[in-house]
């Protein structure tokens, strides 16, 4: 069943229910399966005879309107209204523009198209028509720093194609060099816009804030993933908890506009909490402040995947987060009470052994899918499942070891996130969702070939990715293996994040 014509004329998501659809419903619209017939003023919207009207019935022979236009030929079609794809041809357009797109120039135009083509599927596990990234273009059309957030992650990313893994260079080509001198204006301009709104306190404008302040922490991940994430998540955090009371006060409300933009909020929340959790790992302790998902009172009971960033499952977040605030209290506590510290080691226990019996399979079937998944479709995803588990299990391994003053090898757990790892290469979709896992396998991992391996990786996440924060990964883990020499790496929750810089390796 195809999306209703009124739903993608007001660009929302149809919900497929049926004719008339629930969105149309909600909204108090009239649900048309297909564009409808428009009456116009004149004899033909369009061709030689349009303008043309018949005035009363005194005579059959129209005359023209004061409006009335030549007719005109194919010659007279300006070049500014042929599309330039992506290969660089220039085309007719398929289908009528938007009529919100028309004041946008060219330039523009081609970016909305290449983020709705490109960015939107690139941070989310499995594009579908509910994609909340491609939801957010409908109200960037309307607000100049949501506008410009998106041109600019559209840039950005066109840029980066033209990079090497390998040496990072200036783009030579034409067409990158433009790119990325457009990435460089939208960006200047979004900040400032920004800078404006915020400056002039404007509540009215939070949900477009929020949501430009959220594609700029992507941005970031396209152009280095350590230049200022962690400031632009500190700002989103505080706009969504002030913001928060108006949310509670519109639950339940369940009109079209209202309950999208509801969907979208709920939506960054989640994805902050998940970035904020995992990008803890690599940082310094009490870098990033506290905060609570917008949806944390209301848990849903199920986890959608077609709106999800990288597809941890939010029992493994939980216990990242548990494992996190261990290691902040071990560098910034004394622990020398015997019962303290014990105390700490038997709840650091208890999590580990919750993770080690976490289902990744049954959490596989649970999740909510955009359609009915197949056999190996589940399978994957429960092996991305399983790389977080490992992930979580090595990272919690380490912060026993600080509390107990010990050492232990991990090295079956490596080897199994190697292998995890393996296995998902070959799906697009969910390895451009591995590159935490990936980081944390690097610095456990002691032996070359395993190392020669996860730069491999390192190099298909950036071929499916174009982020510019995996080739900075990949230089941490050279620098951070040439240093660690012979030695145990039993202390990198703390030393990594000692790197000059707060690196987002996500």
């Amino acid at each position: 069943m195809n999306p209703c014509w009124t739903c993608r004329n007001r660009r929302v998501q149809c919900d497929l229910s049926g004719s008339p659809c629930a969105k149309c419903t909600k909204a108090g619209v009239e649900c048309f399966d297909k564009r409808p017939l428009r009456w116009v003023k004149g004899v033909a919207i369009r061709g030689r005879m349009q303008g043309y009207s018949y005035e009363g019935n005194q005579n059959d022979s129209p005359k023209a309107s004061k409006n009335a236009k030549r007719p005109r030929s194919k010659q007279d079609v300006p070049a500014s209204a042929l599309v330039k794809s992506f290969d660089g041809t220039r085309r007719l357009p398929t289908a009528l523009p938007d009529p919100s797109m028309l004041n946008l120039d060219q330039v523009s135009k081609y970016y909305i198209d290449y983020y709705n083509e490109r960015i939107c599927k690139l941070f989310i596990v499995y594009d579908s028509d509910r994609n909340p990234f491609r939801s957010l273009i409908s109200f960037g059309l309307q607000d100049p720093v949501l506008q410009k957030a998106i041109l600019a992650l559209a840039a950005r990313h066109h840029a980066n194609t033209g990079q090497s893994f390998s040496q990072i260079e200036a783009p030579t080509s034409p067409g990158l060099v433009n790119a990325d001198r457009d990435a460089l204006s939208f960006k200047h301009q979004a900040m400032e816009a920004l800078s404006r709104t915020i400056g002039a306190g404007d509540t009215q404008k939070n949900d477009t804030t929020v949501a430009s302040i959220f594609l700029l922490i992507f941005l970031d991940l396209l152009e280095s993933g350590g230049d200022g994430w962690n400031f632009h998540l500190k700002g989103a955090k505080s706009l969504i908890t002030s913001y928060r009371p108006m949310l509670e006060s519109q639950a339940g409300v369940n009109d079209g506009p209202g309950q999208t933009l509801q969907e979208i909020w709920g939506f960054i929340s989640n994805q902050i909490h998940s970035i904020e959790t995992l990008g803890a790992t690599f940082l310094r302790p009490k870098t990033l402040t506290d905060f609570t998902s917008v949806n944390n009172e209301n848990v849903q009971p199920q986890e959608a995947i077609e709106k999800s960033f990288l597809g941890c499952p939010e029992y493994l977040l939980t216990a990242i987060q548990f494992f996190s605030n261990e290691r902040d209290t071990i560098a910034e506590s004394d622990l020398s009470e015997e019962a303290t510290r014990e105390t700490h080691i038997q709840d650091t226990t208890a999590m580990l052994e919750l993770v080690q019996n976490f289902d990744s399979y049954a959490w596989a079937l649970s999740v909510q899918h955009p359609r009915q998944p197949s056999v190996d479709e589940i399978s994957n995803l429960c092996t991305l499942s399983q790389a977080f588990k490992t992930g979580t299990l090595l990272y919690g391994g380490r912060v026993l070891d600080a509390l107990k003053g010990t050492y232990t090898v991990q090295d079956e757990l490596v080897s199994e996130l190697l292998g995890l790892l393996n296995a998902l290469k070959d799906d697009d979709a969910l390895f451009k969702c591995v590159l935490w896992a990936i980081f944390v396998a690097g610095l456990e991992c002691q032996s070359q070939p395993q190392r020669d391996f996860l730069v491999e990786c390192l190099e298909v996440f950036w071929k499916d990715t174009s982020c510019l924060n995996v080739v900075n990964a990949a230089k941490i883990l050279r620098n951070y293996w040439e240093k660690l020499g012979s030695e145990n790496p039993s202390k990198w929750i703390f030393d990594i994040g000692c790197l000059g810089r707060d690196w987002l390796l996500l």
